[in-house]
């Protein structure tokens, strides 16, 4: 069992090393198509943010994943079984993964993992053991997604492009501008991250103080201070007339240039936190049943290593292979300023925030790319790539039965060698 679990260790580390260098362009890649960072920067500012977010809040989403997907009850009399489709699940993932990586298209990997999982329990129990109202949800989700997010960002950018872009005098309609722009930044990433980042502290304050205060009072308060000196700071910024090192010479653009970093920086530990689940799950119902020979029904507590295993594998994925996908939703679908890659990615979290919020699963794979196009469409429609769109849609549409036919293939084989 021991060498079992160094081969699972290993197909954990090699999902999320895939995962890592798909799914991490997303955070980065329309910083970098807007030249707010260097693809190096870009990569050390989102392996540091991805590895820390999964490592402190990995924990949730692997704990969904290894519990609730597959109906682990039907697999009570059988573990070994379950053990081998979360293998099929892996191997499967991994493979298409870094299929689209290279060639450079930007997929979802929480839709591979779903379409893995219905391809192993197909064969292993049935039809009737899968979810069609899950996949049904995926599919609606799949067609919403870029549409809503292209609404918000082309929303978003006209409105900047209205009041500041096109404006004579562009540096005093964005310092009026500032207060809204970190208001409106700060309230939509704050959402995500912040009441993760306090709660320790909101449980330090209730139990250790003895103060009872509501759970959202200090993420509030501690966006609202964040929202004030971003201000302050930007205000400074944009009246500093040295800086004369910059890449980007005009001082709107590279104002926009330091909000959309931070936003990217955002979005990097929040996918950290979320996607590395589609990872280590597996590894962690099957370290489970090892411990203690039944399948996980409940909640599990997943050890700190596996959570390590994971962060480590997305940043060195990320580092190694990253710079495919990056490249096309940078650089080759439409070209992007920094203004026009903030309203991206400030569109694709609002888009996650309102899908979570449903209870719809969403990708921001196909949120980011909808909100490049959203922007692409306010620009000049001439301006998108549409060959680009057109390898990546084809990417999208095929991820769940790619994955599933995969993942029912490796299972049939597992089968008629193990059982």
């Amino acid at each position: 069992m021991l060498i079992t679990l160094l081969f699972v260790a290993l197909l954990a580390f090699y999902v999320a090393w895939n995962l890592g260098a798909n799914d991490v362009a997303n955070a980065m890649g329309t910083s970098v198509g807007s030249k707010a960072v260097t693809l190096k920067q870009a990569l050390i500012i989102a392996g540091v943010l991805e590895f820390t977010g999964a490592v402190l809040f990995g924990h949730e989403v692997t704990e969904t994943l290894a519990t609730k997907i597959a109906n682990p009850a039907l697999f009570a009399a059988t573990p070994q079984i379950f053990v081998v489709g979360m293998v099929t699940v892996l191997i499967s993932c991994g493979v298409w993964l870094q299929i689209a990586t290279s060639r450079g298209l930007p997929v979802s990997s929480s839709h591979a993992v779903v379409g893995a999982i219905a391809g192993f329990s197909w064969v292993a129990l049935g039809v009737n053991a899968i979810d069609w109202s899950s996949i049904g949800l995926i599919t609606i989700g799949w067609i919403l997604t870029p549409l809503i997010s292209g609404a918000i960002a082309a929303l978003f950018y006209s409105q900047i492009k209205y009041w500041i872009l096109d404006q004579p005098n562009q540096v005093v309609q964005l310092q009026e501008w500032i207060p809204w722009l970190s208001t409106l930044l700060l309230g939509v990433f704050g959402v995500i991250v912040l009441p993760s980042l306090t709660e320790p502290l909101t449980n330090f304050v209730i139990e250790q103080v003895g103060f009872t205060i509501p759970s959202h009072d200090i993420p509030l308060l501690t966006g609202a201070i964040a929202a004030v000196g971003l201000t302050m700071i930007s205000w400074r910024q944009l009246a500093d007339k040295r800086d004369k090192g910059e890449i980007l010479p005009n001082p709107v653009e590279r104002l926009f240039a330091r909000f959309q970093l931070l936003s990217a920086c955002f979005v990097a530990f929040a996918h950290g936190s979320n996607d590395v689940g589609n990872a280590i799950a597996p590894l962690a119902a099957i370290v489970y049943i090892n411990r203690t020979g039944s399948v996980p029904t409940d909640g599990i507590t997943i050890p700190l290593w596996i959570l390590i295993l994971g962060g480590a594998g997305i940043v060195g994925g990320l580092a190694v292979w990253g710079k495919k996908v990056i490249a096309t939703i940078g650089e080759n679908i439409i070209a992007l300023q920094p203004s026009s890659g903030f309203c991206a990615e400030l569109a694709t979290a609002t888009t996650i925030l309102i899908a979570s919020r449903l209870g719809l699963p969403v990708s921001t794979s196909h949120a980011l790319v909808g909100g490049v196009v959203g922007i692409g469409l306010v620009q000049n429609i001439k301006s998108i790539k549409f060959q680009t769109l057109k390898g990546i849609a084809a990417a999208w549409l095929i991820t769940i039965p790619v994955s599933a036919a995969l993942s029912a293939a490796i299972f049939s084989i597992a089968q008629i060698l193990f059982f």
